[in-house]
């Protein structure tokens, strides 16, 4: 599915991407601060720390194209932190549902936004969100606690099933307005579809029914 025409202007594409991976950092580190033990806490530390380098990697984009980092970010920060606030659950392990699905599933969709950007930066931009997140201690704390608990599990199944929605709408909120024209919506429609079976994928893998 082509979707060179629906990709935004790169400084756009590169400020939400960029502030999206530091709201992605700054929930892992909150993670960190409330993990039950040292273990856990390093393992969440490595997470946090490769979400900020792709958020560094993308500060270094938006530079290399002369502009402001902080300018670039900062029309997406009321609509990003509402998202992280909404999303940032009621307890630890919600926490970390949050940061495993929606990070996964904005991760993908900035990767697949980036086959409309310029040749001279999109296949970077995609490398850079391809890398490995480091989520693995994010599944095994997560696999653990729902074998242990299965009321958990329920409810880490309705928080997960509620997280796909918020997502999508920031990921909608990345295309250009005009977007919402009837023969460009049946053009996203095959991109959330992929979205949303990866999401379902990640679900299913918890053992959490989507």
């Amino acid at each position: 599915m082509d979707i060179s025409s629906l990709a935004p202007d790169v400084q756009h594409f590169l400020g939400q991407a960029a502030y999206s991976e530091l709201g992605e950092f700054e929930a892992l580190a909150r993670a960190v601060a409330t993990a039950p033990n040292l273990a856990v806490k390093e393992g969440l530390s490595s997470a946090a720390g490769r979400a900020l380098s792709k958020h560094h990697g993308l500060i270094t984009e938006i530079r290399r194209r002369d502009h402001d980092p902080a300018t670039e970010m900062a029309p997406f920060v009321t609509g990003l932190d509402e998202f992280r606030s909404k999303t940032s659950g009621a307890d630890w392990h919600e926490l970390l549902l949050s940061c495993y699905l929606a990070g996964g599933l904005l991760d993908d969709f900035f990767i697949r936004l980036s086959d409309g950007l310029p040749r001279d930066i999109g296949p970077r931009v995609a490398q850079l969100l391809g890398e490995d997140s480091g989520t693995d201690v994010l599944v095994h704390e997560l696999q653990t606690a729902i074998e242990n608990d299965t009321a958990l599990g329920s409810r880490l199944a309705m928080w997960g099933r509620r997280l796909v929605g918020d997502t999508l709408l920031v990921a909608r909120s990345a295309m250009p307005a005009a977007c919402s024209a009837a023969a460009a919506e049946a053009r996203i429609e095959p991109v959330f579809t992929e979205l949303i079976a990866a999401h379902t994928r990640r679900m299913d893998g918890l053992g959490l029914t989507a």
